[in-house]
């Protein structure tokens, strides 16, 4: 199918001027022509000849590049955009390894044992099942355009059956898996891949940048395990990892390898050709009517005293982009719809199907919806639908964000800041693909956040892109993989350095607690446990819950287990490409939500509150009046019950209460509470305090990730003019996760430092009331309400004012003084 001009998607877009006022910002980028260069001399003939049937006559400048450096034996990262071919540059070095007859030791690795006759094999790791199988679709693809017969690829995970994971580990060259597999199954068994391990020349990370926060610091622990266990097989693993335009990507790079910077080779110099492409901002209009062209029914409203949104409600980016999506849709263009939720996701391909059967009744069937959930084979038939082009319309949750070979795209919609200017290119990439011209609007949710973003263009389209911030010397997430390493092979004290310099102080604490025992060896797991299972890398806290048609027993989907009460209790409604379930019954014993076919005039919206309890307060410090504290805190989210609202409008037209459990997280937070006298010498009234609090927990979030390496994603908060347990006003910020990852303790031990720094925000950004830059925060769950900038920065000036200085004789040069934090 041919692409559609982007101009002329921009008239759809704006119905030839009609809504052009809610255009807030448009930007277009020139095309870039591609470079590309010759095939390195040292290619497979064969390899070759299949990309050359693909249609790759010639490889681009970039893709050569890191191929040079990964045959070299460097450790490289390729940072380049979406949709610039990066697979080519690992796997052109990979399969011409894994065609040799012997494995030849690279000359960074220079001493290494070799084996005669051992064929080179290849661990691909990437975040994701869908990405993993994706790959083996392009490979696959790639090895039969060149008739490669002798490579064997497969992918291995979770689901994989025994019998099958036997034969990857006799026999495969190129294994696609995840770091999950790695940790659970694969390290603790490695004599059963001892084959793999012994002739591992490279290991692929694919979309590295997404392995951040505390995830990422487990993947990169994973990874030193694995470098250390094909050591001791006699292997030396180059590791070659593909990334979305980062900042520091070598930096970033080097953390999860577990090297220095300048062992990883940076690759940045994209030489792939990139069409015109038109970033529009976008505002939905003022909720005047009830039809397309005037606002959504069901529409939130924003709240009044929100500085950014003016005097008008708006309606729901939801309900704008299924508009934009059937205009587009009739238009011919192939188009993706991001959305923020399952739930969304879900309600704008049914929206965008409704609409154009009004247009031609042949067009519903080429829109669906695609998300998290859904069963591994009925993604895959999305995929493929999409390629083909018999789907024209996919609105999708940020499954979809990461590198899925779904190309040739003309339109790209973003119902929502995405939340990471990372994740906002890395979806815009989407559209205009392979060089042609593309069309994005990022359409602004109704919320202060998305609001600001959408007026004050510089914010989005300006700003450098986040690092990827993670912190592999993390002690609560370091331990367990210490065990899990002491078992795999004794811990020798040469390797420390390989697991960074708290493990040697780690290792002792382990040792007193009785989780390793200490021999002249080295260090040994002693308990018949299997040490993996001491932590989950990526904490979702349980096995998902299967939503199952009691009728005939098919499985639709999945929900996570963390937000089964909410979406899936007895008496919700379960939508799913369109169609709508009722749950009969939520049996979370069995981890199974029994579901029956019907249709509704409604959706349910289920009814929660959520506390924070302080279970024990293990360091506390006084500023005088104002008390700092770190302690293990209960965060308890219950499912009260929920409401029937009537679609579109949302009346509510019934409800039921639940008899559901409360989930409690367990985890290390740290928090202040101040007395009343501290908020009357601050100005702050009992009105102005909630909002003061609000605005100073969500500056506060944003800050820590520059003290304790962490991202604001791991974090969680509260705040309250009134708490149960401190009798005061108290703001908590605490770990999201199970037991804690010491961001929160870092907190602690850095208060002054950290609350200066939450201070300079406030006084130093120019916005009036609030913004993205200080306050607002794309995580919030009351809609950044109520924020009060002004009386949270008086607030803290009289916090800070009651630091103890220094003590008498230290007033300079006090030893062990840190440097005041740079804020940005």
């Amino acid at each position: 199918m041919e692409a559609v001009e982007s101009g002329a998607l921009l008239d759809v877009l704006v119905a030839h001027g009609r809504r052009a006022d809610r255009v807030t910002h448009l930007r277009r980028t020139e095309p870039r022509e591609g470079r590309s260069a010759d095939w390195p001399a040292w290619s497979d003939p064969a390899v070759v000849a299949g990309y050359r049937a693909l249609g790759v006559d010639r490889p681009w400048t970039h893709q050569v590049e890191a191929a040079e450096h990964a045959r070299a034996g460097r450790h490289t990262v390729l940072a380049t955009s979406t949709g610039s071919g990066k697979s080519l540059a690992f796997w052109l070095p990979a399969l011409t390894a894994a065609r040799a007859a012997v494995t030849p030791p690279p000359a960074a690795t220079s001493g290494r044992i070799e084996t005669v006759g051992r064929r080179a094999t290849t661990l691909y790791l990437c975040p994701t099942k869908a990405l993993a199988a994706d790959q083996l679709s392009a490979l696959d693809r790639l090895l039969g355009a060149g008739a490669v017969t002798d490579v064997r690829v497969a992918t291995c995970d979770g689901d994989t059956p025994r019998e099958e994971r036997r034969w990857v580990a006799d026999h495969a060259d190129v294994v696609l898996t995840n770091p999950d597999f790695l940790h659970f199954a694969l390290l603790p068994q490695h004599r059963r891949w001892a084959r793999l391990l012994g002739s591992l020349r490279y290991v692929v990370l694919d979309e590295c940048h997404a392995f951040r926060g505390v995830f990422g610091a487990h993947v990169a622990l994973v990874l030193r395990r694995l470098r250390r266990l094909a050591a001791s097989y006699g292997a030396a693993p180059t590791v070659l990892l593909a990334s979305a335009t980062t900042a520091d990507p070598a930096v970033s790079a080097a953390r999860l390898v577990g090297v220095e910077p300048d062992e990883v080779a940076a690759v940045t110099a994209d030489g792939s050709p990139t069409g015109s492409r038109t970033m529009v901002l976008w505002q939905p209009p003022a909720k005047e009517g009830t039809g397309r062209d005037g606002s959504a029914p069901w529409a939130s409203l924003l709240p009044e005293e929100d500085p950014w949104s003016g005097d008008h409600p708006r309606r729901t980016a939801t309900a704008e982009v299924a508009d934009l999506l059937a205009d587009l849709t009739s238009a011919g263009a192939r188009t993706l719809a991001f959305t923020r939720s399952r739930r969304a996701a879900e309600s704008v391909a049914a929206a965008t199907r409704a609409h154009l059967a009004e247009v031609d009744p042949a067009l519903p069937a080429t829109v669906a919806a695609y998300r998290g959930g859904y069963l591994p084979e009925e993604r895959r038939a999305l995929e493929a639908a999409v390629r083909t082009g018999r789907i024209r319309a996919l609105a999708t949750t940020n499954a979809l964000e990461l590198g899925v070979d779904i190309s040739g795209l003309d339109a790209v919609l973003l119902a929502g800041w995405p939340g990471t200017r990372v994740s906002l290119w890395q979806q815009a990439g989407r559209a205009g693909r392979a060089g042609a011209d593309g069309l994005v609007a990022l359409v602004a949710r109704e919320d202060p956040l998305d609001t600001y973003l959408v007026t004050h263009p510089e914010a989005v389209l300006d700003a450098p892109v986040e690092a990827t911030v993670f912190d592999p010397g993390n002690p609560y997430v370091l331990a367990p993989h210490l065990c899990a390493a002491a078992q795999e092979l004794p811990v020798r004290s040469e390797e420390l350095d390989l697991f960074g310099p708290r493990a040697a102080g780690l290792l002792d604490v382990l040792v007193a607690q009785g989780a390793l025992r200490r021999r002249a060896s080295g260090w040994y797991w002693t308990h018949a446990e299997q040490a993996a299972r001491l932590t989950d890398l990526r904490g979702t806290g349980g096995d998902p819950v299967r939503v199952i048609e009691a009728a005939t027993g098919r499985v639709l989907g999945t929900v996570d287990a963390a937000s089964a009460d909410a979406q899936v209790h007895d008496g919700a409604v379960y939508v799913h490409q369109g169609e709508s379930f009722v749950v009969e019954r939520l049996e979370l014993a069995d981890a199974v939500a029994l579901v029956t076919r019907r249709d509704v005039d409604y959706g349910t919206w289920a009814r929660w509150v959520t506390t924070t309890e302080v279970v024990e307060t293990a360091r506390s410090t006084s500023w005088g009046p104002v008390t700092w504290s770190f302690g293990m805190v209960d965060v308890t989210t219950q499912v009260l019950g929920y409401q029937r609202k009537r679609i579109p409008d949302l009346q509510v037209v019934g409800g039921d209460d639940l008899d559901l459990p409360a989930r409690t997280l367990r985890t290390a937070s740290v928090w202040w509470s101040v007395p009343a006298e501290v908020l009357l010498e601050a100005g702050v009234t009992v009105e102005l305090t909630p909002g003061a609090l609000h605005a100073a927990e969500h500056c506060a979030i944003g800050v820590l990730p520059l003290l304790a390496t962490c991202d604001r994603w791991d974090l969680g908060g509260l705040s309250t003019a009134l708490h149960a347990d401190t009798g005061r006003a108290t703001v908590f910020v605490h770990d999201a996760f199970p037991g804690g990852a010491g961001f929160a303790e870092r907190g602690y031990e850095l208060a002054e430092r950290w609350l200066t720094a939450t201070r300079d925000v406030l006084a130093t950004c120019p916005c009036p009331s609030g913004c993205p830059a200080c306050v607002q925060s794309p995580k919030c769950g009351n809609g950044n309400d109520p924020l009060e900038k002004a009386a949270a920065l008086r607030l803290l000036d009289v916090v800070l004012a009651h630091v103890p200085g220094p003590p008498d004789g230290d007033l300079e040069d006090a030893e062990g003084a840190e440097e005041p934090l740079a804020v940005p």
